[in-house]
């Protein structure tokens, strides 16, 4: 049986980042030193103390039953305090917050939950994959805006309320943003919430770059905005800010009828995220701020070594004011070929892995992505080789 015979799955494009990642694999076979600058897979450890939480929590024989699929009280509480001190936004732990498995879960179940056939979900492209194929399992039109920058993406969302009837069901953008690294001020989303509430129109804004924004730059919550939680919802995870990618823990918090939509459908689906790994959580979020403030003075080195190092390889790039990535544009003489023709050369030539744009959406193509997950040092030696292959190019 052809997986293309399955209804949702022949709606799903090849995922184009597997190329990158099947010849990774066979060079480093070959016992190739491949430096992988590609998927956005954080390398730091736990913080201890989380992980010293969870193999105390892992012995006590309570925890191995199920849990909840809401997540744990306290946890919840833990991340409404956490907004109040991050960002003076106050949510009840029961109606307005759900611990979900990563900001994956939250984001693909929110739309099961909240999007129907035909409905609209508007999101910047290029974009993180499951922003906009997440629509497209749910059945809903993804409508994808160009966003060269954030005013550009304001301005035509602007102009698409004014022309298209019904308006859309949805917004669905992400500050921080991957892979394009845009950051906005609070000023962005007071307009965005203004137009989502004139026209009933759902927002859900992830943000799982919460913690990475550089130069003094601190990111905003959509939630600071007045009357956001009347028509948003937002999305963060526990993946970057404390080294947990792999944990898989993240929260929806916000408007109270998406938080009750989403926790109905998981109920269905999940008995939440292992308990033990839960109230390992709550240590994170209590007790590890300064951890957090640590991990992104780590990436600002680490994007300022790559930026130095292509620059100096005769690649002209912006430093990014967040996120753990640096979306470069591809070299004139190399764009005709496209991006995923590049990030094969650059793997071939330079030993070097990138995420070609055009994995993020047509609207990503001219780009690639650099994840800033190897050390220091080892940016330094990709982009000594990335100047090699460019001089001898």
């Amino acid at each position: 049986m052809e997986s293309s015979e399955f209804y949702r799955i022949q709606k799903l494009p090849p995922y184009v980042f597997a190329v990158i990642n099947e010849m990774r694999a066979k060079a480093r076979a070959a016992q190739i030193d491949v430096i992988d600058l590609g998927m956005g897979n954080p390398d730091g450890a736990t913080p201890r103390v989380v992980v010293n939480k969870l193999i105390e929590a892992v012995r006590n024989p309570r925890n191995h039953r199920y849990s909840q699929s809401r997540g744990i009280p306290k946890l919840r509480e833990e991340i409404t305090r956490r907004y109040q001190a991050n960002y003076g936004v106050t949510l009840d732990p029961d109606k307005e917050a759900i611990v979900t498995i990563g900001a994956k879960d939250a984001l693909a179940h929110l739309m099961f939950a909240t999007v129907g056939p035909g409905d609209t979900v508007v999101s910047p492209n290029p974009a993180y994959p499951i922003h906009q194929y997440g629509v497209i399992m749910a059945e809903g039109r993804a409508c994808m805006l160009p966003m060269p920058d954030a005013a550009t993406f304001l301005a035509r969302l602007e102009d698409l309320y004014r022309m298209s009837a019904p308006a859309p069901k949805m917004l669905l953008i992400s500050f921080p943003h991957n892979p394009t690294t845009t950051c906005v001020d609070l000023d962005f989303f007071r307009e965005i919430v203004a137009l989502a509430r004139r026209h009933g129109t759902m927002i859900v804004h992830d943000f799982a770059y919460a913690d990475l924004g550089f130069d003094g730059y601190k990111p905003p919550s959509i939630l600071q905005v007045e009357g956001a939680s009347e028509v948003a919802v937002e999305i963060f995870s526990l993946s970057k800010s404390y080294n947990m990618a792999g944990w898989r823990v993240g929260f929806c918090v916000g408007n109270a009828r998406m938080i009750a939509a989403l926790a109905r459908i998981k109920s269905y689906l999940d008995y939440g995220v292992f308990q033990p790994i839960q109230i390992a959580s709550i240590i994170a979020l209590r007790e590890c701020e300064e951890d957090t403030r640590k991990i992104c003075a780590i990436y600002q080195k680490r994007r300022d070594a790559l930026a130095t190092g292509l620059k100096r390889a005769g690649w002209a790039v912006e430093k990014p004011r967040g996120t753990m990535f640096l979306w470069a544009p591809v070299p004139e003489r190399f764009r005709e070929a496209g991006s995923l023709e590049f990030a094969k050369q650059l793997l071939e030539n330079a030993q070097v892995a990138v995420s070609p744009g055009i994995g993020f959406g047509p609207l990503g193509e001219g780009h690639v992505r650099f994840a800033l997950i190897e050390n220091e040092q080892r940016i330094r030696q990709a982009t000594r080789s990335i100047g090699q292959f460019l001089k001898a190019g």
